[in-house]
C-alpha cells in the first residue's frame, strides 16, 4: 500500500519479534558453507532512525524493542545484527539479512513505494544486494525458484488492504510448486478484530507440517488494535521452533 511508512511503527514490539525469528533462522541457514537466495517481499527502506518525529509519535519503539532488548542473550543473532548498524539506526529486516548474511549470499529487496524504494536502494548498497521498484508477491513469482536454490523469503505486507488476508494462501501455493525447497516466513499482526483468523487456518490447512509462532503484547498506546505477533514458516529450518522459546519467554514478561 502506498500510503504506508513503516518509520511510524519500526522497532515496535511485532518487529521485535519478526526480526528476532529471522535473524535465527539466517544464522541457522548460514552454519553451512553453501550459498543461498534471500528474498523480500515488502522491504521497506532498510534503516530507520527511532529518534525521528514519526517514530517518537507513535511511541511504538519504545514499547518494542527499548524493552525487549535487554532480554536476549548477547551472542543472539538479533543483537549482533542491531550492534552491526551504521550510527544506532534500527535494522529493518532487509538490513538484518544483510549484516547476517554472507558476500557468496544473494539479496532480493522488492519495494513498491517510491520514497521508501529510493531510501532502501540508498541505505543497503552492496554488490550482492538487488533492489526493485516493483510489487513484491509479483517479484516472487518472476525469481521462483531463485539462484541459489536454497534460500528463505519474508512476507510481510501492512494489511492495510484487507484483501492481503486471502490473497496470500492463493499466492503461496503458487510459490511452493516453484520453489518446494525454500523457507517460507509470513508475518501477520494479530488484531483485536482476529482479521488474520482465516487466513491462518487455511495456510494451516495447507501446510500442517510448518510452525506457527505467535507472541502476545500490550497496546502501544490507547486504542491501538494490535495485540500479538504471528509467523508462519514454511519449510522451518532445524532448531528454529527451539531457539524461539525464550523470545516467547520474553514477551510473556511484557503482558
Amino acid at each position: 500500500m502506498l500510503s504506508y511508512q513503516h518509520l511510524y511503527h519500526a522497532g515496535n514490539a511485532a518487529d521485535v519479534h519478526k526480526h528476532a525469528a529471522l535473524a535465527l533462522a539466517l544464522d541457522y541457514l548460514t552454519q553451512k558453507p553453501k550459498p543461498l537466495s534471500y528474498l523480500e517481499t515488502h522491504a521497506g527502506r532498510g534503516r530507520y532512525d527511532l529518534s525521528a518525529p514519526e517514530a517518537v509519535k507513535t511511541g511504538e519503539a519504545a514499547q518494542g524493542i527499548a524493552r525487549l532488548r535487554d532480554g536476549f542473550a548477547k551472542d543472539h543473532p538479533y543483537i549482533r545484527a542491531l550492534k552491526a548498524q551504521p550510527d544506532g539506526l534500527y535494522p529493518g529486516s532487509p538490513a538484518i539479512a544483510q549484516a547476517l548474511l554472507r558476500p557468496e549470499d544473494s539479496l532480493h529487496l522488492a519495494e513498491l513505494h517510491p520514497q521508501e524504494h529510493a531510501a532502501l536502494r540508498s541505505n543497503l548498497r552492496a554488490a550482492n544486494t538487488h533492489v526493485y521498484h516493483q510489487d513484491g508477491l509479483e517479484l516472487a513469482q518472476s525469481l521462483c525458484p531463485p539462484t541459489p536454490r536454497r534460500g528463505l523469503m519474508l512476507v510481510d505486507p501492512s494489511y492495510e488492504i484487507k484483501a492481503e488476508y486471502g490473497q496470500i494462501p492463493k499466492w503461496l501455493a503458487a510459490i511452493v510448486r516453484k520453489w518446494n525447497v525454500g523457507v517460507v516466513m509470513i508475518w501477520y499482526p494479530i488484531l483485536t478484530s482476529g482479521a488474520h483468523r482465516s487466513m491462518l487456518r487455511a495456510l494451516q490447512a495447507d501446510y500442517p507440517e510448518a510452525l506457527t509462532h505467535e507472541v502476545r503484547f500490550p497496546p502501544a498506546r490507547d486504542g491501538h488494535r494490535m495485540v500479538g505477533s504471528g509467523l508462519f514458516v514454511v519449510n522451518p529450518p532445524f532448531g528454529l521452533e527451539a531457539g524461539l522459546k525464550p523470545l516467547t519467554a520474553a514477551f510473556r514478561k511484557l503482558t
